[in-house]
């Protein structure tokens, strides 16, 4: 049971963090909808050596890509003063090109 409220916790979290990084709910819905993906795809996971695993790399992740100056709504205390939309930082280097 513990790992389970602590899988729905992550899954809240990356939600809230994907959040940050793309403000409108319309660009935030495609990549919600690719999260729920990812966890669902590893739903099935019962032995709990891989889902401390699976736990300790996606809080990797989230860490990873913990936004530098989140998003606070302006009407919420310490809000942001002005709506931005940050790009999400490019992680991998290209692909090499063979001309």
């Amino acid at each position: 049971m513990h790992s389970r409220v602590h899988v729905l916790r992550l899954y809240r979290r990356s939600l809230k963090l994907a959040l940050d990084w793309s403000v409108h709910r319309y660009l935030w819905r495609g990549q919600a909808l690719y999260i729920r993906g990812l966890f669902e795809a590893k739903r099935n996971v019962n032995e709990p050596r891989q889902q401390r695993e699976l736990i300790k790399e996606t809080e990797a992740l989230l860490q990873q890509w913990k936004h530098p100056d989140p998003y606070i709504p302006p009407c919420a205390p310490g809000g942001s003063k002005y709506e931005r939309n940050l790009p999400c930082p490019i992680l991998d280097p290209p692909p090499k090109m063979i001309l």
